[in-house]
């Protein structure tokens, strides 16, 4: 029998995966107090004539398409692709069958936050565990970053343009991680950017996306769980029209 394995953070009020200014909220009513809420479809009801007094229990949320498990569109890195050639999709234009694809894992989490990933160190990892990607695999990256640890969103390796552009040139078209971003984190990178003023180390691995389209889940969780190889990835996103995100449910199907 396989084995699943849930990846996918929750979306919280209390556990911070965001920075402040877009942090979810949720609004919980409870079964005590909406009542009235049932009776405007029933006049006349009263909260006795319900079992036990009982109304509905639901939840109101003002939330972002980038909070928590989710799949960044290439609508979401620049408004076209292949070099300009085409509009870039959006979530909604997404196609499913990229969605359900087998899974490998690279380590990267040994790393100092903030490095930014090369080709050559995405070759060496693939090596090490004795994989070569074909295409429509799922490549995910254990990046170092721990939800629900202080400072999550400054944790974590990124992976940068050039071996953002690797993966995609071997037939990758859906990647994830468990950080805040695919990139390396901001904090880090406006350090450099304070030292350099380069402007293309600027969410880069976002960018590539620009030459090359493909799917990005931000926000992953436990997969140190996985093994490098072997497992299956159902991520299919919810459909959001025009838009550059949607959340997901991401759940690994480990083959023992």
């Amino acid at each position: 029998m396989p084995r699943f394995v849930d990846l996918s953070i929750p979306i919280t009020n209390d556990v911070i995966s965001d920075p402040e200014v877009m942090r979810p909220k949720i609004q919980y009513m409870t079964h005590e107090n909406t009542w009235e809420q049932i009776a405007m479809f029933f006049p006349g009801l009263e909260k006795d004539d319900l079992p036990d007094g009982e109304g509905w229990a639901v939840e109101m949320l003002e939330l972002s398409t980038h909070n928590g498990t989710h799949m960044d569109a290439p609508w979401h890195y620049h408004s076209t692709t292949d070099d300009g050639g085409k509009a870039a999709p959006s979530i909604d234009e997404a196609p499913l069958d990229r969605f359900l694809r087998p899974g490998v894992k690279l380590d990267f989490s040994g790393l100092p936050h903030g490095h930014v990933v090369t080709a050559a160190e995405v070759e060496a990892e693939l090596a090490r565990i004795g994989h070569t990607l074909q295409p429509l695999d799922i490549v995910l990256v254990q990046s170092g970053a721990v939800y629900g640890t202080e400072n999550f969103t400054d944790q974590g390796v990124g992976l940068g343009a050039e071996a953002t552009l690797y993966l995609t040139a071997n037939g990758v078209e859906v990647v994830g991680t468990d950080a805040w971003s695919w990139d390396a984190p901001f904090s880090h990178t406006a350090k450099k950017w304070a030292e350099t003023r380069d402007p293309s180390i600027i969410w880069e691995g976002h960018k590539a996306g620009r030459i090359r389209p493909y799917y990005q889940i931000e926000k992953l969780t436990n997969l140190e769980a996985l093994p490098a190889t072997g497992f299956t990835l159902s991520c299919f996103p919810v459909k959001i029209e025009r838009a550059s995100a949607g959340w997901i449910r991401a759940v690994a199907i480990v083959e023992e």
